[in-house]
């Protein structure tokens, strides 16, 4: 037997017109509105009706009990429930926008490192207004997440920096157009990017890993008391390393050649950056207050630990 429902030209199967039969009850008839229906040879078709069941449905006095359990409670919908998008939940971590502003500095610092910069009598280069941030992001992540959350952030930055540094080789490699005429100036300026990328990769690597690790060792003494001997004591040691280390590869490639420019370079640039810290350390404060406060998972190992 076949069964003819609106919205199917070639009927149903049998197999489903009896599981319909039955679910019509005992006396094995389907009923539907008669309003808006029409029987013509068994086959039923819908009218024009603003009354008319929607193709396809059958209506709730024509089913039985099991069939209307069986259904789903949105079987209605026009959408099924597997088109609806569906999203995990996080928690309110701040280490992801930390990280990309710390990679973001980092990278930054590299390309405009690659200009000197002469204040009066004083050399530097032209990320020394812009570096210590890095060493500030790096404190606050070092005393919220801890030491092997930063270090995972500094691989991370490692990996942008040889990626960026690999683009601008293969960038100065490839063959300019006619109508290019700055071929010049753009390897004058980038060429010296992969010298200046060494020197910062070197310096960071070790200076952003010495000083996150001072500054956790010192946590481990003080506890949650003391926080500017952390970022004081831990920025001293790292940011001394990362200047001898970048100023003794990175001199060459801004043009600093003579002894005493360069030990000018080396203390005028770990001075700075040591000063740097300490005048923004109230920010840093704040900064790191406030993460605190606002991070579930610190409040809950914090309250964990007795005071």
């Amino acid at each position: 037997m076949t069964v003819f429902l609106p919205g199917f030209d070639d009927g149903v199967p049998a197999a489903f017109g009896e599981m319909v039969l039955a679910a019509g009850g005992d006396s094995g008839a389907v009923s539907f509105p008669k309003a808006g229906m029409a029987g013509d040879n068994g086959r039923v078709t819908p009218f024009s009706s603003p009354s008319s069941p929607e193709p396809g449905s059958v209506s709730e006095q024509a089913a039985g009990p099991e069939l209307r359990a069986s259904l789903p409670e949105n079987a209605s919908s026009s959408e099924p429930p597997s088109s609806k998008a569906v999203f995990a939940q996080t928690t309110a971590s701040y280490v992801m926008p930390l990280a990309v502003f710390f990679v973001a500095v980092m990278m930054i610092s590299t390309l405009t490192g690659t200009k000197g910069v002469q204040l009066g009598p004083l050399n530097t280069d032209g990320a020394f207004y812009l570096f210590p941030l890095a060493y500030v992001l790096g404190d606050v992540m070092s005393e919220v997440y801890g030491f092997r959350t930063m270090r995972r952030v500094v691989w991370v930055g490692f990996s942008a920096l040889i990626l960026m540094s690999l683009c601008m080789w293969i960038t100065i490699e490839l063959p300019a157009a006619s109508f290019y005429t700055h071929q010049d100036a753009f390897v004058a300026v980038a060429g010296v990017v992969p010298q200046i990328l060494g020197a910062s990769l070197a310096g960071y690597l070790v200076g952003e890993i010495l000083n996150s690790w001072v500054l956790v060792k010192i946590k481990e003494c003080t506890g949650e008391k003391s926080l500017w001997a952390r970022l004081l004591g831990s920025t001293m040691v790292g940011e001394l390393a990362d200047t001898l280390i970048f100023c003794t590869i990175a001199a060459p490639a801004i043009g600093i050649a003579s002894g005493a420019d360069f030990f000018n370079y080396v203390v005028v640039g770990y001075l700075w950056k040591t000063c740097a810290e300490i005048v923004v350390m109230p920010l840093t404060y704040l900064v790191v207050k406030w993460i605190k406060r606002r991070e579930p998972s610190y409040q809950a190992a914090l309250e964990g630990v007795p005071s």
